[in-house]
């Protein structure tokens, strides 16, 4: 798979199970919604800054955003709903 697809499926993976839309993490991360959507989209290259930004404003590490998505968002979610860190959104909401 495309780097860049992977990491725009883990970005909005994580997006959606914290809750946030575009316009919310565009926000926590300092960047725009255009900028997050051609993430999601896999159209945008990614530099290892945006990628700290973005995990931190996901409360994730910035390898789970790179990480294959089969790999570890089960566990990255569970743990994260145990510490109370994401706000119950599941993966059927819509943007």
């Amino acid at each position: 798979m495309d780097m860049r697809k992977q990491v725009g499926r883990n970005v909005q993976n994580f997006g959606l199970a914290s809750g946030l839309t575009q316009e919310q993490l565009a926000e926590k991360s300092g960047h725009s919604q255009q900028y997050i959507s051609g993430l999601e989209r896999g159209t945008r290259n990614l530099t290892v800054v945006s990628l700290f930004e973005l995990a931190q404003a996901l409360k994730v590490a910035p390898v789970d955003l790179i990480a294959p998505e089969s790999d570890n968002f089960d566990e990255v979610v569970i743990e994260a709903s145990k510490s109370g860190l994401l706000c119950g959104a599941t993966g059927g909401d819509m943007r």
